[in-house]
């Protein structure tokens, strides 16, 4: 099997640990440390998060450079262009470090509703994660070249064994007593091992040597210029997912924090399962790009990718919104309370109702990204996430972290609007034909599970096992009418396709006893 086949393995293999893991441990991780710490922790991981900005994108210019000096051969260019970005990262480092001392004097004046122990953790945790994202920054440059190198299975197999083990670690020191400044002090160990242990295969393994032999700033210029649209998604990125968390850091206490980090993981959890799907299909929309596709071409693709995904994302929305009050409530309600556990799921559903149409229509970014069309994306949700913040942040002062979240999924909403008058005049997608076969059969089911589910939630209990008893009748109840009424015979025959292989496998066991 190949390194591409190989690696693409391992990041679904990824993708599903971070996620199922995740569920279990947030719970665990919380209950131990305490909802004050886990707040601090979570919005000085934020904060910190934020300086990583500073990358400016080139982890993924020296992929795009390493891989094209390597198809060239010229082994003297890559040399220059790695010690090159070496210099770079040295002060960018430099430059975190510089940030990080500014900031640590002023902490007790930005987190005004910290106590003083409170803020003593915070300064704690903050030193530590300001050395993380220094190391760490130039650190990421050997995966980097590993990908270059299409060495795809190496890091990407260390990335699930670091995974693995830093769960253990954490499970083995919260169970002995540790709190937050435990759990960044396994996180910045973790990085410093991995990071030496990446560096040990880049240059003995694939034999990648720095050396500067000449330094021009038109190479820095050539850098910069690749990295440019990269460094503001990655702004982007930070405003989606992190500005809620640095803003209701200045007006809110950790407690809200808390609930409002564990609403976002709820949030990004729900993304996770629509993008294993659609970022697949980067390479067939690259293809029909490149082999002239009409606008009708890809707008059928588009439709096929966007209905399988409205398929899986309906399936745990709808859950979500019926019985995702109880889960939250089981899974963080003794250390939130009923009230904050409430208002978590509030943030995870508002951010799922947003969220669900961007997902489903993953395949019109790859279209972007494959005719170099970001831009005018990149621009519009920077203006409008910045719009969204500052609603959230005025909201924030009355309705704490939920008033945060309304504010955030407005820009959302606004975006993707103008995103299909985008994609309809001027990439030439037939937007109005992919919503009227997107909900072909598919809503209307959708719409009659919700109303025969809702009367699920009327079996008497609490507790997990009642739970696990609605989840199975509501599986079974969406399963059935989806596949009866609410999808086509291309989709039902990708169904059949798909579990043919277990079926038989049954079948051949169910024979031979």
């Amino acid at each position: 099997m190949s390194q591409l086949k190989i690696g693409a393995l391992l990041n679904y293999t990824t993708i599903f640990l971070t996620n199922i893991v995740g569920l279990f441990m947030t719970p665990f991780i919380l209950s131990n440390v305490g909802q004050s710490e886990y707040g601090i922790y979570v919005a000085i991981g934020a904060l910190v998060g934020t300086i990583s900005v500073l990358d400016f994108g080139l982890n993924n210019t020296i992929v795009r450079f390493v891989a094209k000096y390597k198809a060239e051969n010229d082994r003297k260019a890559e040399e220059n262009f790695l010690a090159t970005t070496m210099l770079i990262y040295a002060a960018i480092s430099t430059m975190v470090f510089i940030i990080g001392f500014v900031f640590y004097g002023h902490i007790d004046t930005y987190f005004t509703k910290m106590s003083p122990h409170e803020i003593s953790i915070a300064k704690t945790i903050f030193v530590l994660l300001i050395f993380n994202i220094a190391i760490g920054l130039p650190g990421g440059s050997f995966k980097g070249i590993c990908y270059g190198y299409e060495a795809f299975v190496f890091p990407k197999t260390v990335n699930i064994i670091r995974y693995i083990l830093r769960t253990i670690t954490v499970v083995a020191v919260l169970t002995m007593g540790g709190k937050a400044i435990a759990l960044v002090v396994i996180d910045t160990v973790f990085n410093a091992v991995f990071i030496c242990i990446e560096i040990y295969f880049v240059f003995f393994k694939l034999k990648v040597r720095f050396k500067l032999h000449e330094f021009k700033f038109k190479y820095v210029k050539q850098i910069f210029g690749y990295s440019t649209w990269i460094f503001i998604f990655a702004i982007v990125s930070i405003l989606q997912w992190k500005a809620g968390h640095w803003i209701l850091g200045r007006v809110a206490t950790p407690e809200v924090l808390t609930i409002y980090g564990i609403g976002i993981v709820l949030g990004t959890y729900y993304g996770a399962f629509s993008t294993a799907i659609s970022s697949v299909f980067l390479p067939r929309a690259t293809k029909m790009t490149v082999d002239n596709a009409t606008g009708e071409e890809l707008t059928s693709m588009m439709i096929k990718i966007g209905r399988i995904s409205f398929v899986v994302l309906m399936y745990i929305l709808v859950a979500f919104a019926l019985f995702g009050n109880q889960f939250v409530d089981l899974w963080v309600g003794k250390t939130l309370g009923v009230k904050g556990s409430h208002e978590t799921w509030l943030i995870a559903l508002l951010i799922m109702l947003a969220y669900t149409l961007p997902l489903i229509q993953g395949f019109g970014n790859s279209i972007l990204e494959a005719k170099s069309k970001l831009s005018f994306k990149a621009i519009l949700y920077l203006s409008f996430l910045i719009l969204g913040a500052a609603i959230g942040a005025f909201l924030a002062k009355s309705y704490g972290a939920l008033g945060m979240i309304i504010g955030t999924v407005t820009g959302w909403v606004i975006v993707q609007n103008v995103m299909n008058f985008y994609y309809h005049n001027v990439i030439g997608l037939n937007i109005i034909r992919f919503f009227k076969e997107l909900f072909n059969k598919s809503l209307l089911t959708v719409i009659l599970i919700f109303i025969i589910s809702y009367f699920i939630n009327y079996i008497a209990g609490s507790g997990w096992l009642n739970f696990l008893l609605k989840a199975l009748i509501y599986s079974i109840v969406y399963s059935t009418l989806m596949y009866k009424l609410g999808i086509i015979a291309f989709e039902k025959e990708l169904f059949r396709k798909t579990l043919s292989p277990i079926l038989n496998k049954l079948n051949f066991y169910a024979k031979i006893k």
